[in-house]
């Protein structure tokens, strides 16, 4: 990707998990490595990006370090604020509450697919929003703080490891397991699915990088909450299924209820 997509998608990252609290953004530190090769203009490219998106979400560069290394290094940290009554933990989820997303799911992975290993599929209609979603990340941050305020929202994290391996991370820090009824698959997601001969399911359960917040609302104001939610950044907040009592992850397929196998990123795993 251009150096300009490498600095924004790095402070990007790091701003989802800011607005998974509940959080706004303060300020970033950046750690770069650089090799004795490494090309200046590279670099500022990177810098320009990178400071691009700072600019646009109040977040202030206050420092970092660079150093020599075999090659490009980068180590970003985000310190954010938040009221403590807003603060939103993925410990929070309660048996009965509605699992939800902010935006469909898959369109980081169909991105990802064309950059790596199907470029001829650039000419698609929807092949450059999957690119952008895989480049520049939009970290939901208002929409992180507006949810944050709500005290029916219960527990939120961003889904940077794919829905069947973040959903299951949020119950197991619960205390509960969950039901899937319906998984919300982004159009690009399908569109370059549909050309690989991949599952777009595939890609919205496991492809990771979306970098929407998943949440645990109340149900009784879940229909609230979505209706409040649309009004305010126009589009819905998504249900995909319920916390309940016992422990795991279920997905409902052709009429039954199936384990769900967590298939995402896992950073221990090899």
């Amino acid at each position: 990707m251009p150096a300009a997509d490498v600095g924004y998608r790095s402070l990007a990252v790091n701003l989802s998990d800011v607005a998974a609290m509940g959080a706004r953004p303060v300020l970033a530190t950046i750690a770069l490595g650089v090799s004795a090769s490494s090309d200046e203009a590279w670099i500022l490219e990177f810098y320009r990006g990178l400071l691009g998106l700072a600019n646009s979400s109040g977040t202030a560069i206050a420092g970092g370090d660079i150093t020599r290394s075999p090659g490009i290094m980068i180590s970003l940290a985000v310190v954010g604020e938040v009221r403590p009554s807003n603060c939103k933990l993925r410990s929070g989820a309660r048996p009965g509450d509605v699992v939800a997303v902010t935006g469909p799911l898959g369109a980081s992975r169909a991105g990802l697919t064309i950059a790596l290993d199907r470029p001829e599929l650039q000419t698609l209609p929807e092949a450059q929003s999957a690119l952008a979603a895989y480049r520049t990340p939009v970290p939901r941050l208002a929409e992180g703080r507006w949810l944050g305020a709500s005290r029916s929202v219960h527990a939120m994290m961003d889904l940077s490891d794919g829905l069947s391996t973040d959903l299951p991370r949020m119950c197991v820090a619960s205390g509960c397991g969950a039901r899937i009824d319906d998984v919300p698959v982004d159009r690009a997601a399908s569109a370059i699915a549909a050309s690989t001969g991949a599952d777009p399911l595939g890609f919205a359960l496991d492809g990771g990088e979306d970098f929407e917040l998943l949440v645990a609302v109340d149900r009784r104001a879940f229909d609230y909450v979505s209706r409040r939610f649309a009004g305010r950044f126009g589009r819905p907040l998504l249900r995909v299924g319920s916390f309940v009592a016992e422990g795991g992850v279920s997905i409902r397929r052709d009429g039954n209820d199936r384990p769900l196998r967590s298939a995402g990123w896992d950073h221990l795993r090899t």
